[in-house]
C-alpha cells in the first residue's frame, strides 16, 4: 500500500470503532481553541479584505462566516483559516512544528455546515484531519522547516482529511484526496521574514485547498497515489527522507490530538519559553524593569531566526520579535493582545529594555529541537544581583499544559470583546458538549 492508501485505511476503518474518551475531549479542547483565535483574527485583516476581494462568494452558500454572513463552502475555509492564524494564538503540535487547528478545523467547520452533520460527525473529522497531518508532520521534520512554513504545507493534509471524511469517501476517493492536496502543499517561511499578511493565509490557503481535493476526489478525480513517498515526491522534494512507516505505525493506537500545545501568549511560539523564563527570573530576582542591567537568552535556532525582529514597527513583527514579546512581559506582567495596540508597541520602558536583551542560540537547546521548546534565561540587575533559569518546556505545551478551566479563560478573554460576553459563554458551553448536539449550525455566532 501505498502512504497515502494506509492513511486512508485508518480514516475509513476508525469509523467502525467508537472514539476513545480522552481523544473526544481534546478534539473539544481544540475546536473551543480555534474559536478562540477564529474571532479576534475575524474582525481584522486580511480577513476584512478578504471578505472584500471575494464578495461574490459570499451571502449565499450554505456555510457561514464566524459573525453569521452565508459563505460558500471553500471560501468560508479560506476566511476562516486566515482568521484563525491572524493574532497567533492557535494550537501548535510541536513535534511536527505545525498548527493543525487553523486549516483543517477551517476546512471541517463549513463542510460540516454544508452537511448539516451533528456535533460527532464533526468531531471525528478534526480528529482524523489531526492525526493524518501531524504523522506527516512529524515525518518531514526539521529540514521542512528550514523553508516551508507547515501550516501552509502539512495543513492542506489536515483539511483534506478532515472534508473526506464528512463526505464519507471510500478508501480508494480518501486517498486520491490526499494524493491530489499534496500538490497544492505551499507556503514560504520567507513570507513572514518580512511584515504581510501572507503568513495567515497560508493556513487559508491549506483549508481551502484541502476541501478542494476531497470535493474533487468525491467525483473521480484521482491522484499519483505514489506522491508522498516517490522519488520526485513530497518527502523527496520537501524534506531529507522522512521515515513513513514510522510515520503511521501508531494510527488508531496513539492520538496526537492529546498532545497539542495551546498558546498561553498571543505571539509567535518560538518565543514562549523566553517569556516564561524570563517572568520567572524576574520572580526571583523581585526585580522591576528599571533595575534590570541585561538580560540574556539562549535557545534554539528558529526561536532566534524566526522571531529575530530588532525593531518592529507593526504589529505582525512585533509577534515575531522575541526581544518585544519578553521586555512587554517584564513590563506588563503578560502578552495579550493588548501588547500589540499602539501604546504598547510605544512604550518607551519597554523599547528601553529591549536594548540590554541579547538572544543567542544554545547548542543544546537547538540539539532538542522540535521534540523540546526550552530557553536558558539570566538576568543581571543594576545593583550586581544575578539570577538564571531553565525553562524546559512551555507554559500550555503537554508537558505544562493549560486546564480546561485556563482554556475556557482564554476563550472568554478573546471571544467576549468580539461577540459579547454572554453570547461568547453561550457558545463555549455548546462547545463542551459538541459531541451531543444534532447540528454544527447550532454553533453559529451573532455579536452582540
Amino acid at each position: 500500500m501505498y502512504v497515502v492508501e494506509k492513511f486512508a485505511a485508518y480514516a475509513v476503518d476508525s469509523r467502525t470503532r467508537p472514539v476513545p474518551p480522552e481523544a473526544l475531549h481534546h478534539a473539544k479542547r481544540a475546536v473551543i481553541d480555534w474559536y478562540a483565535a477564529l474571532l479576534p483574527g475575524a474582525v481584522v485583516a486580511p480577513a476584512t479584505l478578504l471578505e472584500k476581494a471575494l464578495a461574490e462568494d459570499l451571502d449565499r452558500g450554505k456555510a457561514t462566516l464566524p459573525l453569521g454572513r452565508k459563505s460558500s463552502t471553500r471560501t468560508a475555509a479560506l476566511i476562516n483559516g486566515a482568521a484563525a492564524h491572524t493574532v497567533e494564538v492557535d494550537d501548535i503540535f510541536k513535534f511536527g512544528i505545525y498548527h493543525p487547528g487553523a486549516p483543517t478545523i477551517s476546512a471541517a467547520l463549513p463542510v460540516a455546515q454544508a452537511a448539516g452533520s451533528n456535533g460527532e460527525s464533526f468531531l471525528r473529522a478534526v480528529i482524523v484531519g489531526y492525526e493524518i497531518s501531524t504523522r506527516i508532520g512529524e515525518a518531514m521534520g526539521r529540514a521542512h522547516y528550514k523553508y516551508w512554513h507547515n501550516t501552509g504545507t502539512i495543513g492542506c493534509f489536515g483539511a483534506a482529511a478532515a472534508a473526506a471524511e464528512l463526505y464519507g469517501l471510500d478508501a480508494k476517493r480518501f486517498a486520491h484526496a490526499l494524493a491530489t492536496t499534496a500538490t497544492f502543499a505551499a507556503a514560504l517561511q520567507q513570507a513572514f521574514r518580512m511584515d504581510s499578511m501572507s503568513k495567515p493565509m497560508h493556513a487559508g490557503h491549506a483549508a481551502e485547498a484541502g476541501i478542494l481535493a476531497a470535493a474533487g476526489a468525491r467525483e473521480g478525480v484521482t491522484g499519483s497515489l505514489d506522491v508522498i513517498e516517490g522519488e520526485a515526491g513530497f518527502g523527496v522534494a520537501m524534506s531529507d527522507g522522512p521515515d513513513w512507516d514510522k510515520a503511521v505505525e501508531t494510527l488508531g493506537r496513539e492520538f496526537h490530538i492529546t498532545q497539542m500545545t495551546f498558546k498561553n501568549h498571543a505571539c509567535c511560539g518560538h518565543t514562549f519559553a523566553a517569556i516564561d523564563g524570563a517572568q520567572e527570573v524576574q520572580r526571583m530576582l523581585s526585580v522591576k524593569p528599571a533595575d534590570i542591567a541585561r538580560i540574556k537568552v539562549g535557545s534554539y535556532r528558529a526561536a532566534k531566526e524566526v522571531s529575530g525582529y530588532e525593531n518592529p514597527t507593526t504589529p505582525a513583527e512585533a509577534r515575531f520579535s522575541l526581544k518585544y514579546v519578553v521586555a512587554n512581559a517584564l513590563v506588563h506582567g503578560s502578552v495579550r493582545l493588548a501588547a500589540f495596540e499602539p501604546a504598547c508597541m510605544e512604550d518607551k520602558v519597554t523599547r528601553d529594555l529591549m536594548k540590554k536583551i541579547e538572544v543567542t542560540i544554545d547548542p543544546e537547546l537547538d540539539a532538542s529541537f522540535p521534540g523540546q521548546r526550552a530557553a536558558r534565561v539570566a538576568i543581571e540587575t543594576t545593583d550586581g544581583r544575578k539570577a538564571d533559569y531553565l525553562q524546559p518546556a512551555r507554559k500550555g505545551d503537554p508537558e505544562l499544559p493549560l486546564t480546561d478551566r485556563d482554556l475556557e479563560d482564554k476563550f472568554l478573554e478573546l471571544a467576549g470583546p468580539v461577540l459579547g460576553d454572554s453570547a461568547a459563554r453561550a457558545l463555549v458551553e455548546k462547545l463542551w458538549r459538541l459531541e451531543r448536539i444534532a447540528t454544527v449550525h447550532e454553533l453559529r455566532t451573532v455579536a452582540g
